[in-house]
């Protein structure tokens, strides 16, 4: 869920973020900045967002209290509309290339607008022209292993949490200087900074969190997997001496023939960070 976190809820209250972005990054932002009491403003094309087609559910929890406006940057009603929302607020969200930007009449609108937060998030920050999603950012970050594909959008999920940042980083700058300002979030450098663990070999195979430590990693039993996080030495010990293993080979011959409810419950009787893989 996207309100997991227990977070102050009205730090940005009497903000208003207005988000132009559609898809995953820009709208989880947009969200988590909302988490934290600013009023959102969604506006999509007339055609809408086509996560709603793809996901609804998860659509609905990153409009979960959003106002939603369908609006038609290519008519002049509908620029107005626009000129409305940038002149009433702090933050905007744009999530498209800059010459696509530039097309629509935006670069010059956000440009007049001096009290503006702009965070503009592009695919690379170092090449914003380039298409690509986040497949293919994670595939130049080393954290796919094929065939099989991604369970979690690296890039785009912590493109959206940079984002955020940037978002605070310029409100506290205007706060000290009156003035808005821009900041360029790539979701390729965020997947990037995601992928560091294996890029110094942490999490690489047969690294610390890689699977050399027999105490970390993933192990069968009777009806599906558990996680084993058995890391720091007081988990470690306590592990080694419930169940005597020394070694991979050994813990796993003792959790195999167990039942899952089983290891969670002496798990969570013994202290032992132990997780189901759902």
């Amino acid at each position: 869920m996207i309100d997991a976190d227990q977070i102050p809820t009205n730090a940005l209250k009497g903000l208003k973020v207005l988000n132009l972005a559609v898809n995953v990054p820009g709208p989880w932002a947009a969200a988590r900045l909302g988490m934290l009491g600013a009023e959102v403003t969604k506006v999509e094309p007339p055609v809408g967002d086509a996560l709603e087609t793809w996901c609804p559910s998860w659509y609905g929890e990153m409009a979960a209290n959003v106002t939603v406006e369908r609006v038609d940057a290519k008519t002049a009603e509908g620029r107005e509309r626009l000129n409305e929302l940038l002149d009433g607020a702090d933050v905007l969200i744009t999530s498209v290339r800059p010459s696509a930007l530039a097309r629509m009449g935006l670069t010059d609108a956000v440009e007049a607008h001096q009290h503006l937060c702009h965070v503009e998030i592009v695919g690379d920050s170092e090449d914003p022209e380039h298409p690509g999603h986040d497949l293919t950012y994670q595939a130049a970050a080393g954290t796919l292993a094929p065939p099989t594909m991604p369970r979690v959008l690296l890039g785009d999920l912590l493109g959206a949490e940079r984002a955020v940042s940037a978002a605070l980083a310029l409100l506290l700058r205007r706060a000290k200087t009156g003035h808005g300002g821009h900041a360029r979030i790539g979701l390729r450098q965020a997947a990037d900074a995601g992928a560091a663990g294996h890029r110094h070999g942490m999490t690489a195979e047969g690294g610390l969190l890689g699977g050399a430590v027999p105490t970390y990693g993933l192990y069968e039993v009777e009806d599906g997997w558990v996680a084993v996080a058995a890391l720091e030495p007081h988990f470690h010990s306590r592990l080694h001496d419930l169940t005597g293993a020394t070694d991979q080979e050994s813990l796993a011959d003792y959790l195999r023939s167990r039942k899952r409810a089983t290891v969670l419950r002496w798990a969570q009787d013994h202290d032992l960070p132990i997780a189901a893989v759902e």
